[in-house]
């Protein structure tokens, strides 16, 4: 991998992303005014806003990198960019990282906004620093970012791409414990929770909910999600291909 090829790609991703300002509206705007759409489903219930709220800063993240990431990947494929590219002398880390880069500079403009939005507007009541709500939710939308990648490399149109929504990330939400705690599953869930990135994110963000002082279970949680991140990634740099078949 080289510094210069991997920027140089995350700078062209970015030039792409510019001229698309439905993309960014996607990334951007969507979630902050589902979050406001919350807080007024949860206007009589505030703790349930609290408790869901801050699942969702980290929710939010993965789900819609997930799906620019692996669209947007999988556009270059169709249309031969990707060829292209092949062609010079940049190696599959340089693009993977490159990708990576630059959704995760969007991704820090998209966590912030909603994070922002959710603590000084919506008065979302955390007992610990923000920063780390942002922190976990950063992580979040790295894991998504990745698993964009990993996915279009089996995807044969953007359609289907987008068909990878119900079976990879849908699952993570109904079992990573927003709708029930993950102890009082079946035990078949709750041990599939376990494995799950996402059950890791949403107790990351309970943690810094509850607790004033980041805790052991905290970092357990950053790493996990941090480690699956990369290890998607590295998947996704061995699968890359040239072109769809």
């Amino acid at each position: 991998m080289s510094p210069t090829r991997t920027l140089a790609t995350a700078g062209r991703v970015l030039r792409q992303l510019g001229h698309d300002p439905r993309t960014i509206g996607l990334l951007l705007l969507v979630p902050v005014l589902l979050l406001v759409l919350l807080y007024y489903v949860f206007d009589a219930d505030r703790d349930s806003f609290d408790f869901i709220g801050s699942a969702l800063l980290g929710i939010f993240p993965m789900v819609t990198m997930f799906l620019v990431t692996s669209i947007a990947t999988l556009r270059e494929r169709t249309s031969g960019t990707l060829e292209r590219l092949m062609t010079m002398p940049l190696g599959k880390g340089d693009l993977i990282a490159g990708y990576a880069l630059a959704f995760g500079a969007f991704a820090v403009v998209q966590a912030g906004l909603a994070t922002g939005v959710a603590l000084w507007f919506l008065d979302l009541d955390i007992e610990g620093s923000p920063w780390f709500l942002l922190f976990v939710a950063l992580l979040n939308a790295l894991l998504g970012t990745a698993l964009g990648l990993f996915v279009s490399a089996f995807a044969a149109s953007e359609f289907q791409a987008v068909q990878f929504m119900p079976a990879l990330i849908v699952p993570q939400i109904l079992l990573c414990g927003l709708f029930a705690p993950r102890d009082t599953m079946q035990p078949v869930l709750e041990y599939t929770s376990n494995v799950l990135p996402m059950s890791y994110a949403v107790d990351g963000m309970t943690e810094v909910l509850n607790n004033s002082e980041l805790t052991a279970d905290f970092w357990r949680d950053v790493v996990i999600v941090a480690g699956s991140a990369l290890a998607v990634l590295a998947l996704g740099a061995a699968t890359l291909r040239r072109r769809t078949a």
